[in-house]
């Protein structure tokens, strides 16, 4: 499913304009990318939580050129549903 579906799904369940609802879409994108760049975690109850997952340091190979390079620490967001929804999924 895409974004256009998305939108396609809650204009026609709401009966809001289409260009209404990707603008909304599109707001909810924009303060989860935001929070989540500013390490604070977004909690969305009976669906999710959007986290940020620290990766720790290690060491990795480049077969090319046969060498060791250490990859350095870095966060990387995640998303983690409730169990209410993975459950569904089952």
């Amino acid at each position: 499913m895409t974004k256009a579906d998305i939108v396609n799904e809650i204009a026609k369940s709401t009966g809001i304009e289409k260009v209404q609802v990707l603008t909304i879409v599109e707001a909810f994108m924009e303060s989860v990318k935001s929070s989540l760049t500013a390490q604070n975690n977004v909690y969305l109850r009976g669906f999710g939580s959007f986290i940020v997952k620290k990766r720790a340091q290690k060491v990795a190979r480049n077969i090319s050129k046969n060498t060791t390079i250490t990859i350095p620490e870095h966060n990387i967001p995640a998303f983690k549903p409730a169990k209410s929804f993975a459950e569904k999924v089952k």
